[in-house]
């Protein structure tokens, strides 16, 4: 199969029809029909079967996407390369971040950088930690900001700073609060859970049982900024890293790190096969600045 082959392959496997694959690469129905026929014909199998006006992949189809979405990652990575050249641009940093992060230090990272370095073309996007690995094998992205280690994923790491657990109260439903809150002074208040949040949720919840404290859960929230959502409209307290809390802080709204102290490592996690460029270096050296300060 050649690259066009390959590229109409992968357009009708995503959108399903040969009218949406053609609207996506800007060309014909007939020719997304001629060259996905050739594309059959060139490898001697049937690539996908029509059921109810769309093509359903066949199981060689199945197999053949993944190593296909690679090579269509790679062209669409030499196809911006060349585009950067073309307007005197430098290298594309793909940077993967924790929706908290997303909140202030990456934006605040990026900022300054740029400010060095205005060649550089940013592709920033968040994600959760049950997506790293699967972005990064896939090429979504080069470099993924986390508070976990995969375990036993081809990954390798380096810690460019340190989090740590705060509670997230309106200073009303608080307003003796000590300058370091033990999880026993919560057994009062509602209380905004994060527990099914991964590696926090579980260091929270691991050391709740340890202390044998038993807290009033009124909502579970997965995401960090949707349960800082929560305490500004009144439902409770919750328990969020650092830096959601200093993203969310409003009038009203204060803030204070658990006693004793729960950390927890900032990590930039890469494929071992693919380690940071030298600008992605420099860049991660800055975010490690940016993070320490805040």
């Amino acid at each position: 199969m050649n690259l066009r082959q390959l590229e109409v392959f992968h357009a009708v496997y995503l959108h399903g029809t040969v009218s949406a694959a053609a609207r996506s690469l800007n060309v014909s129905q007939p020719s997304v029909t001629k060259v996905l026929r050739h594309a059959e014909d060139s490898i001697g199998l049937p690539l996908f079967e029509r059921a109810r006006g769309r093509l359903i992949p066949t199981q060689d189809a199945r197999a053949l996407f993944g190593e296909v979405s690679e090579i269509q990652d790679r062209v669409r990575s030499l196809r911006q390369a060349c585009h950067n050249m073309r307007l005197g641009r430098g290298s594309l940093l793909r940077i993967s971040a924790l929706p908290s992060l997303g909140l202030g230090a990456i934006p605040d990272a990026v900022a300054e950088f740029l400010r060095g370095h205005e060649d550089i073309l940013f592709d920033l996007q968040t994600l959760h930690h049950d997506e790293m690995v699967r972005k990064l094998y896939e090429r979504e992205t080069d470099i993924a900001i986390s508070y976990e280690v995969p375990p036993a994923a081809p990954v390798g790491h380096q810690v460019i700073g340190e989090g740590e657990l705060v509670v997230l109260y309106r200073e009303e439903d608080f307003p003796d609060a000590p300058s370091r809150v033990h999880l026993s002074d919560l057994r009062e208040h509602k209380f905004i859970s994060p527990v099914q949040s991964g590696p926090i949720g579980r260091m929270l919840s691991s050391e709740l049982s340890q202390l044998g404290v038993v807290l009033d859960e009124v909502v579970s929230a997965r995401t960090y900024y949707v349960a800082a959502a929560l305490v500004r409209a009144g439902v409770g307290m919750a328990i969020v890293d650092n830096f959601t809390a200093q993203a969310s802080i409003a009038p009203g709204l204060a803030s204070r790190p658990l006693q004793p102290a729960i950390t927890f490592d900032i990590n930039a996690v890469y494929m071992q096969d693919r380690p940071p460029t030298h600008t992605a270096s420099e860049f991660l050296d800055l975010l490690a600045d940016v993070i320490d300060k805040l």
